[in-house]
């Protein structure tokens, strides 16, 4: 595995790569990264893969982890190349933004502000600014992201699709734990104790699915029960909700393809997770 941390110098390999899968990542890497690799690896047509690991500024809101999000660069790359990244882009600040980044990407507000969005506002913003940054670098054919974080899927698609980018987003189903918990990097953070109670939140969501599968059509009901009982157990909930699949707006017909989303704080530790019903 080749490590650039210049442009220039992924730019010069990048054009004899042939055709190329791309995963962007923040570092402080775990299994399902490891499975976004995989699968970039697997993708038909793929002559090489290219890995980014840079943790981007743009997207963490005031009173955020930032500064003390998880730099584990050389772990990193010695789980990357094991499985079969061929470049790594490892850029610092001063090569990704060497002045102030005046220009950035605004998502639709219909889809930005709403959800994590209402949360934590700016984020697809940094998020939408820093992947169509790494996209006109790297130039992949197509890139692979976890549907854990299911509204960033969205925003990307969406940016994609509006404007005309050759590449595919490949969206891969979350990588868990074996009792349920979906493979976060802030998955780090919990105690002993959080981590054992930490799966409750999948729990939920797998309860709601299920019983909409089932014909259940009291969203509301659904949705006021988790949150009661995630409350109950030491949780304080920012959301959890049936949403459509397609916008993430509020279902109208029972038909739709569905998804349930939360995001909920475990002691300091903010996890969110969904499951397509």
């Amino acid at each position: 595995m080749r490590i650039h941390a210049s442009i220039a110098s992924l730019r010069e390999a990048r054009a004899v790569a042939g055709r190329v899968a791309f995963v962007p990542t923040m570092g402080n890497l775990h299994d399902g990264h490891i499975a976004l690799v995989q699968a970039a690896r697997q993708h038909a047509g793929i002559d090489a893969v290219i890995a980014s690991v840079f943790v981007n500024r743009l997207q963490f809101g005031q009173g955020e982890d930032f500064d003390k999000y998880p730099r584990t660069f050389e772990a990193d790359c010695e789980k990357l190349a094991a499985a079969g990244v061929d470049h790594l882009f490892a850029p610092d600040e001063a090569v990704m933004y060497p002045q102030p980044q005046r220009y950035c990407v605004e998502p639709d507000p219909v889809h930005a502000s709403i959800l994590e969005g209402a949360f934590r506002p700016g984020h697809f913003r940094g998020v939408a600014t820093i992947v169509l940054k790494l996209f006109n670098i790297v130039q992949p054919d197509g890139a692979i992201f976890g549907k854990k974080d299911y509204q960033q899927v969205m925003v990307l698609k969406n940016m994609v699709r509006e404007l005309a980018l050759p590449i595919d987003i490949i969206a891969l189903d979350t990588t868990r734990a074996a009792d349920g918990l979906a493979q976060s990097s802030r998955n780090g953070y919990l105690t002993m104790e959080e981590r054992a109670e930490a799966p409750r939140l999948y729990r939920q969501l797998s309860f709601i699915a299920e019983a909409v599968r089932q014909g259940a059509g009291d969203f509301a009901r659904l949705e006021a029960a988790a949150l009661t009982e995630l409350e109950q157990n030491g949780w304080k909930p920012d959301y959890l909700t049936v949403r459509r699949r397609t916008d993430l707006q509020a279902p109208k017909e029972p038909e739709e393809p569905l998804v349930v989303l939360a995001a909920a704080r475990l002691g300091t530790t903010r996890l969110i997770d969904n499951i397509e019903i």
